[in-house]
């Protein structure tokens, strides 16, 4: 459980590093002008960090007492993960 853990969130904050140029290019999105559309798109990218320490945090204090939930939250920052990898795939 606790090898799970720190190898998941060693992997998120390696996330981290490929997340701060996309981060910077998302901005891009308001070359057309500012829509909903294009703000959640840039609120969806800056929420990753955010994701990843809220749910770090929460996955460790919960990790003795409510194991299952622990790791469903420590899965969370992979929704992004998995986002992102699915645009570069396709």
């Amino acid at each position: 459980m606790k090898l799970f853990m720190i190898l998941s969130q060693l992997f998120y904050v390696v996330g981290l590093v490929f997340w701060l140029p996309i981060w910077g290019m998302s901005f891009m999105a308001f070359d057309q002008g500012i829509a909903f559309w294009n703000t959640l798109f840039v609120l969806t990218i800056s929420a990753y960090p955010l994701a990843v320490i809220i749910c770090s945090i929460l996955a460790w204090v919960l990790h003795n007492k409510k194991r299952r939930a622990a790791v469903i939250i420590n899965l969370i920052p992979m929704l992004w993960v998995v986002g992102a990898g699915m645009l570069v795939l396709l």
